[in-house]
């Protein structure tokens, strides 16, 4: 299907396409389509012909491209197909084409806000038999409504950049005093992002059914958590320094349309939601992801994100229904993905049940949380068309010592 000789198993096919933001050197960012192992200057080939939106491919950020809207970026798409299929554009793609390798890939968005859902019932029930035994596992609002928690734009990063070991208040036993220091319960949650395109006025709210209007695509996400700060500080506000200190997404930005293959019914809800977040089939989508965890290399999970509770098209529709606006480049995410065994569990606190069952790695270590050095790294994909797949890339993220 594409004139470039691409092997049948290839990551980052025709079916994919992903956007980035990349640079060579000391060449300004500018956005970029992964094919294969390559990079196509999408910049460059839109200056040279002269194309229409060819300063907005130009520019550090995807929010411009975005905020064309899902028409004109469709029509987009469309046409970066076309140069990889269509044998005429062939020497002219060829000469803008750059490995991989030798690009550096940036952040891919200029986040404007960042929210944080709890959308897996197997991770919140988790949690609740971890941390309130005698309690039920589930809190009394969770199949109510998707819960969710506002985090930091800021530190949202990319995949590649170390995560440095927060320090913050910890509560060592029941009957201790606090005390300050670095993190000794450092942690992952595997999740998948979803990257806003559209902004809505103050006032607004988004319907389940418009949702996919405002999704311009999806990424891997780690939101880094440290559990003993985060028990000690969370109550009664919820998540603060225990989460805010870094969030890494992956550099492709995978267009939704891509996962129009793998669209599923999701879960049966029940009991049945409130009307603004109900909707027919097509509204309240699921995605067949196929996502894995591998720490130093090693493989210690593989969670299914087709299991989550609640659709994107909820979560969205319950950020905005007190008339909170949307921003062109904000992001929202699933919280963590878990299935129901322990092989799917999407982070440490839940595969060494909070330290009590260390993971074993190949080469003899255990791990109930995170270590200095450890090299965290998310991938996954997703069904494709033509029996094909779709390559979510990867979100890689290594531990060090934390600050003096």
């Amino acid at each position: 299907m594409t004139w470039l000789d691409l092997p049948d198993d290839c990551p980052f096919g025709i079916e994919t396409l992903p956007y980035g933001v990349f640079r060579q050197a000391t060449d300004d960012p500018r956005v970029g389509v992964r094919i294969g192992e390559q990079v196509l200057d999408l910049a460059a080939v839109a200056a040279h012909i002269g194309h229409e939106h060819a300063e907005v491919l130009a520019q550090p950020s995807l929010n411009r491209l975005m905020a064309l809207g899902p028409a004109t970026c469709g029509e987009i798409r469309s046409w970066v197909r076309s140069l990889l299929v269509e044998k005429s554009q062939r020497a002219m793609v060829s000469t803008r084409l750059l490995d991989a390798s030798d690009v550096v890939m940036q952040l891919p968005i200029e986040v404007a806000d960042y929210v944080d859902f709890y959308a897996s019932e197997s991770h919140a029930s988790n949690v609740g038999q971890i941390f309130r035994p005698d309690s039920p596992a589930l809190p009394p609002n969770w199949k109510h409504l998707p819960i969710g928690y506002h985090g930091r734009a800021g530190t949202v990063v990319v995949s590649g950049t170390d995560v440095a070991r927060p320090r913050g208040q910890r509560l060592p036993a029941p009957d201790d005093m606090p005390v300050f220091g670095p993190s000794t319960k450092l942690d992952i949650e595997c999740e998948v992002g979803f990257v806003v395109g559209q902004a809505t006025p103050l006032g607004h709210s988004v319907e389940v059914s418009d949702a996919r209007d405002y999704i311009f695509g999806v990424v891997l996400l780690n939101d880094w958590s440290a559990r003993d700060i985060q028990a000690w500080e969370y109550v009664p506000l919820g998540p603060f320094l225990g989460k805010s200190f870094a969030t890494s997404i992956s550099a492709w930005v995978v267009p939704l349309e891509a996962l129009d293959a793998a669209t599923v019914p999701l879960p049966e809800q029940d009991p049945a939601p409130l009307p603004y977040l109900s909707g027919g089939h097509t509204s309240l989508f699921a995605l067949d992801l196929r996502l894995d965890i591998a720490v130093n290399g090693q493989v210690i999970s593989s969670p299914a994100y087709r299991d989550m509770y609640w659709s994107p098209a909820q979560m969205l529709a319950h950020l905005t229904v007190n008339g909170a606006s949307l921003r062109v480049g904000d992001l929202f995410a699933s919280g963590t993905v878990s299935g129901s065994e322990r092989l799917t569990f999407g982070s440490l606190l839940e595969l060494s049940w909070n330290g009590t069952q260390p993971v074993q790695l190949g080469n003899g270590s255990t791990r109930a949380f995170l270590e200095d050095g450890d090299v965290v790294t998310l991938t996954g994909w997703a069904p494709g068309a033509n029996a094909g797949r779709v390559t979510l890339g990867e979100v890689m993220g290594r531990i060090v010592a934390s600050p003096d």
